[in-house]
């Protein structure tokens, strides 16, 4: 069975992807035009696609608390949370621009200690992606180390918008459970 008008919001609280499918081709627009008056001021269009990625996300992850059942109820709904989300991004954008511009050292020039700590970061996060599936991995790659928008990634990878976001969903699943896993950003056990 595939989603339609009609059944797009059972589908989605039994966790159906298809229905994530439908819903982003349906209201990806409506989504992106909140995120961008929100965010637009940044002047970083990734700040945009991620606030855009975390919003299908939290659809996803609390499709169960929709409790209306009409088409412009769930509109509503993911409206509000478009909003939020783009709000949240806002401020804690703004919020490290004004400390990272208080903080500066300087001379510009980061410490031996710093520059170490970043590369173990690094080297952790790319180990993680490597365990991704190729697709999945070349799709993080251009995404958040090459800075491409989804729509470049859809058109050098030949996959729709919707696949590029389900996948970038999954994947960051699956990069946190392993993060978890490994104790790298999760909580102490």
């Amino acid at each position: 069975m595939k989603s339609n008008d009609s059944n797009f919001i059972t589908r989605l609280q039994h966790q159906k992807e298809d229905a994530l499918e439908f819903i982003v081709d349906q209201y990806l627009p409506v989504i992106k035009g909140i995120a961008y008056k929100v965010l637009s001021s940044l002047g970083n269009e990734g700040i945009i696609e991620e606030c855009i990625n975390d919003v299908f996300l939290s659809i996803w992850n609390h499709s169960g608390k929709f409790q209306g059942g009409s088409e412009t109820e769930f509109k509503k709904w993911i409206c509000t949370i478009t909003k939020y989300k783009a709000i949240d991004y806002y401020r804690k954008t703004k919020k490290k621009q004004e400390y990272s511009s208080e903080y500066l050292p300087t001379t510009m020039e980061s410490s031996a200690e710093d520059e170490l700590i970043l590369m173990e970061d690094q080297a952790e996060l790319i180990k993680l992606i490597n365990q991704l599936e190729p697709v999945d991995r070349n799709i993080f790659i251009m995404k958040y180390f090459l800075g491409l928008k989804t729509e470049e990634i859809s058109t050098r990878l030949g996959l729709t918008h919707s696949s590029i976001l389900n996948r970038i969903h999954r994947g960051k699943k699956k990069l946190y459970n392993k993060a978890l896993n490994l104790n790298i950003g999760g909580s102490v056990v």
